[in-house]
């Protein structure tokens, strides 16, 4: 018994060896927001926006601009007492601040690749780019980046950054431009497209590559027409009291006429002695019951459920199977493109923008 179970332990790790190795990357090991995370991105999102409102105001009182109103409103010594004292304080300051956040990622960056929060450890600056960027003096706008993100976050956990009719506005800002560049971009995409149509080898080929791909597509759907539609009908007609006696009639008064109007015919029966003239008043009578008869056979040969599948299925094959050198079709298709584009380009034209804004939201 102990050599049986002794040799089992091979038998049970047999397939685990011949298994391929497991190359998938583990998932990324996102950290839980707590309280620490968040009373931290508080202060930073506060830092951020104070070190951004210091930069945009020293860079207007600095310009040449605020020289020319400070002159014009004759506080021109109290811009000089700003450039001359606080100026470069300010500035003093910025630079330690550039440096803390230099820190600062390079802090974050070691805890990410500590935590494994992302699949390679060089991604962070990547992810975070716009923080890379932002500590280049020349690129400091783009703190605000970091400072949209830190609220937006905050927000998706349920904290109120801003005041809801602000979000609601800004949102509201954010989708209208959104909508006016796309809608750019797909009216100048219909323009090409349109213009691209212009040509005939590329009208040409454009259809006859769109009903190559659709002829099963096509063929389906007439046949499901046919059966919905067509055959219904049909049955309909022939069900009637008045449909097929109708036809059958008619086409035996059209054999009896077409005899009752071939003079030979009477003369060749006139010939026969005594029975020729029997013959001749009973002929138009016998030609008008077989002209009923062969519509009655005809209608229900032709209108078995069976047969009448079999001829739906072969008209819509012979459709699909149209050849698209076809003056015709070709003037068809091309309107439906064209009312399409029309209709589609006047939809995009319409600026839903304008809507919200009547309804409020």
């Amino acid at each position: 018994m102990p050599a049986s179970s002794s040799t089992s332990l091979p038998l049970d790790s047999a397939p685990v060896s011949n298994q391929p190795p497991d190359n998938t990357l583990p998932p990324p090991n996102r950290p839980t927001p707590n309280r620490l995370k968040l009373t931290y991105d508080i202060v930073m999102i506060i830092a951020i926006s104070i070190d951004l409102l210091l930069i945009s105001i020293d860079a207007i009182l600095m310009s040449s601009f605020s020289s020319n109103a400070a002159g014009w409103l004759s506080i021109s010594d109290a811009l000089n007492w700003y450039q001359n004292t606080l100026h470069e304080p300010l500035r003093t300051a910025g630079g330690f601040f550039t440096l803390f956040l230099i820190f600062e990622l390079l802090l974050r960056w070691a805890i990410a690749i500590k935590q494994n929060v992302y699949y390679r450890w060089f991604f962070f600056p990547f992810v975070h780019w716009y923080e890379v960027l932002g500590c280049f003096p020349q690129l400091r706008a783009l703190r605000l980046f970091r400072a949209v993100i830190i609220g937006r976050r905050l927000y998706q956990l349920g904290y109120q950054v801003l005041p809801q009719p602000w979000i609601n506005r800004i949102r509201f800002y954010i989708d209208l431009l959104l909508e006016e560049l796309s809608d750019r971009v797909i009216l100048t995409t219909i323009q090409n497209f349109r213009q691209q149509l212009t040509d005939p080898k590329t009208h040409k080929s454009f259809i006859e590559s769109t009903i190559a791909r659709n002829r099963n597509e096509i063929e389906a759907a007439v046949l499901s027409i046919l059966r919905s539609e067509l055959a219904p009908k049909l049955q309909e007609l022939t069900a009637s009291s008045g449909g097929g006696s109708i036809l059958a009639s008619e086409m035996g008064n059209a054999i009896e006429e077409g005899l009752a109007n071939t003079p030979e015919l009477r003369r060749y029966l006139r010939m026969i002695p005594i029975a020729g003239s029997l013959i001749e008043s009973q002929l138009q009578h016998v030609g008008h019951n077989i002209g009923e008869n062969v519509v009655y056979a005809l209608n229900k040969r032709l209108l078995d459920p069976e047969r009448l599948d079999s001829l739906m299925v072969a008209i819509a094959n012979g459709i699909a199977s149209i050849d698209t050198d076809n003056t015709a079709l070709d003037t068809l298709i091309s309107s439906i493109i064209d009312d399409s584009l029309t209709e589609f380009e006047a939809q995009v034209k319409v600026q839903q923008w304008k809507h919200q804004e009547m309804l409020h939201l």
